[in-house]
């Protein structure tokens, strides 16, 4: 079963982020340190994010989001990137129902004109059957690029400057957000990237800019529910001042 009781640990359940994103790294290498084909390590990627997702909605929190597949992705081996898109249309054909049974919302950061014919059927379709849920939105960043999202929003706001629908004071950083992917939903609270690597890889560069991190050291295959509530409660712990004292 997709949603399933998972073993719990302390954590103060009134002070939970409202949106926790996450860079899934460590697959391949997770795979090769077991002689196993990348894609096996994708696949187990996978199973993670399910229980991953399982836990936020039990923990009832109501925006996360999963860096599945960057703008620079399609530059890895024709054969890992057929085999990512297999994986996700696998994922929503087998997990949708639940998704739906649960209430989730799915949402897509990134643009999707571009993936294989049979993977964007797949997508619209999840995006399609979730679009009135309320109860969490799980969003995933496919063929997704902060700068590239950046640059989208600036040709918006140029072209509606220039057909005279904004006037140039119009312009701050509310409306900007209205023009970014993540439109109407909160910035992330937290964001967890596994596998030890410290950087933010083109990952909602403007969404972050006060969000609290966590590097954790497992790859994302091993990145369980107990690591997930140890990174929760780290951020707990954080005095958030957002630039005041």
């Amino acid at each position: 079963m997709f949603f399933k009781k998972t073993k719990e640990m302390p954590i103060e359940l009134d002070n939970l982020p409202k949106h926790v994103a996450f860079i899934m790294d460590g697959n391949g290498r997770w795979a090769k340190r077991r002689g196993l084909p990348r894609l096996m390590g994708h696949n187990a990627g996978t199973e993670m994010l399910k229980r991953i997702v399982i836990e936020s909605k039990k923990l009832k929190i109501e925006n996360i989001t999963f860096y599945a597949f960057s703008t620079e992705n399609w530059r890895r081996p024709e054969d890992e990137v057929n085999g990512l898109m297999d994986i996700l249309v696998k994922f929503f054909r087998s997990e949708i129902d639940e998704i739906v049974e649960n209430k989730v919302k799915i949402n897509i950061f990134g643009d999707i004109d571009v993936l294989p014919k049979y993977a964007k059927t797949e997508v619209l379709r999840a995006i399609e059957r979730t679009q009135h849920h309320t109860e969490m939105n799980f969003n995933i960043a496919l063929n997704y690029g902060g700068r590239d999202e950046i640059i989208r929003a600036v040709k918006e706001i140029a072209t509606e400057y220039k057909s005279e629908k904004i006037a140039l004071d119009d312009i701050d950083e509310s409306l900007f957000s209205d023009h970014l992917f993540s439109k109407g939903l909160p910035d992330p609270d937290l964001l967890i990237r596994t596998s030890g690597e410290q950087r933010l890889s083109n990952f909602m560069l403007w969404q972050v800019a006060y969000t609290e991190f966590v590097f954790d050291e497992h790859y994302w295959p091993d990145f369980d529910e107990t690591l997930y509530r140890s990174a929760l409660i780290k951020y707990q712990k954080r005095h958030r001042r957002f630039g005041a004292i």
